[in-house]
């Protein structure tokens, strides 16, 4: 009985934290000034919707409005690890501030070995206190994954664009448009994220930053070398002068060159960059599968009767291994990261 009491616990807290996290992912707060100017500048102001919508977004609002939210957001952000972690959600394009994201991190590391416990009822396995650590690990890699994965396709996306969209300023300043009106022109004729990031540096020109500020804040947002090679072309040409069309076409040339040769790169490294992830995740997918599956098998490695330095020796031998394979995917990852 005090088990079941305890498991039900245990899933009725999993449950509220994965709620408040899914609730601060909806709301729609913002992170950093460039994004607080965007909303100022560009958002529309939305009605309540009546009904399970509007509950939904008022605990998501009351969430994001709370005075212990906003205060931590003020203690986080003034830190550097706060700031850094501000610039890597604007790079995501996401709408959340450190403190929600923060939140998010925290009820996933707590979130998923609290479900795991709770699913322990039907498969004992799960609650073995190895395989808890586990999940709180993989609770606690997940967010940042989640923001490393949304970061790394809207940077590829970026640079995938960014040829043809070099391209057309240099056609639109060859008919006789202004650079502010050849950006104009890619907002309006090109898609996210180009005509997201371009349309930012229209909007922080029209509040009266200079076009050359602009055009850093979006270098630091995106941090593109692709981009940055762009800008500073850009801010030479401003200073010394020049024929910027035919710059542009240069650096677009540039561009696909590169993007085609790191394409055939990527190609011919396919099979070694999948015998790292083999390398380095078969094993520890082998080793859970087991736990779950049949737990006394694994056992013996933790019979306290035969130890290396007072830990069973089964241990020292799997954090032996551990420390091996992650040699070896890092090895691999290094071998094949070649840079174009």
């Amino acid at each position: 009985m005090d088990n079941t009491m305890t498991i039900a616990i245990a899933g009725i807290a999993a449950l509220a934290i994965l709620l408040i996290a899914v609730g601060i992912a909806m709301s729609s707060g913002g992170s950093g000034v460039n994004a607080r100017l965007e909303r100022y500048a560009a958002a529309k102001p939305e009605k309540p919707v009546a009904g399970a919508a509007a509950g939904s977004g008022g605990v998501a609002a009351a969430l994001a409005s709370s005075a212990a939210l906003i205060q931590l957001n003020k203690v986080v952000e003034q830190r550097d690890f706060g700031a850094n972690l501000a610039r890597e959600i604007a790079r995501a394009d996401l709408r959340l501030k450190v403190s929600e994201y923060l939140m998010i991190w925290a009820g996933a590391t707590l979130g998923l070995p609290l479900l795991m416990l709770l699913l322990s009822v039907g498969v004992p396995g799960l609650g073995n206190p190895l395989v808890l650590l586990i999940g709180g690990f993989v609770g606690f890699m997940f967010p940042r994954f989640w923001l490393n994965g949304r970061k790394n396709g809207r940077l590829k996306a970026f640079n995938k664009q960014l040829p043809d969209t070099i391209t057309l300023i240099a056609n639109a300043l060859r008919a006789g448009s202004s650079f502010l009106q050849a950006i104009e022109l890619v907002v309006r004729e090109s898609r996210p994220p180009i005509a997201t990031e371009f349309g930012r540096v229209i909007r922080e020109v029209n509040l009266g930053l200079s076009f050359d500020t602009a055009l850093e804040n979006m270098v630091r947002r995106v941090k593109s070398d692709d981009l940055e090679l762009m800008a500073t072309a850009i801010s030479i040409q401003h200073t010394v002068g020049g024929n910027l069309a035919e710059i542009l076409d240069s650096i677009a040339f540039t561009i696909r060159e590169r993007v085609r040769i790191k394409g055939e790169i990527n190609t011919l490294t396919a099979q070694q960059r999948l015998s790292g992830y083999v390398v380095g995740f078969l094993p520890i997918a082998l080793a859970g599968f087991l736990f779950v599956v049949a737990p006394d098998f694994m056992k013996p490695l933790f019979d306290p009767r035969a130890s290396i330095g007072g830990l069973p020796t089964g241990v020292v031998i799997l954090a032996l291994g551990g420390f091996s394979m992650f040699l070896g995917f890092m090895f691999i990852r290094k071998i094949v990261d070649i840079e174009v």
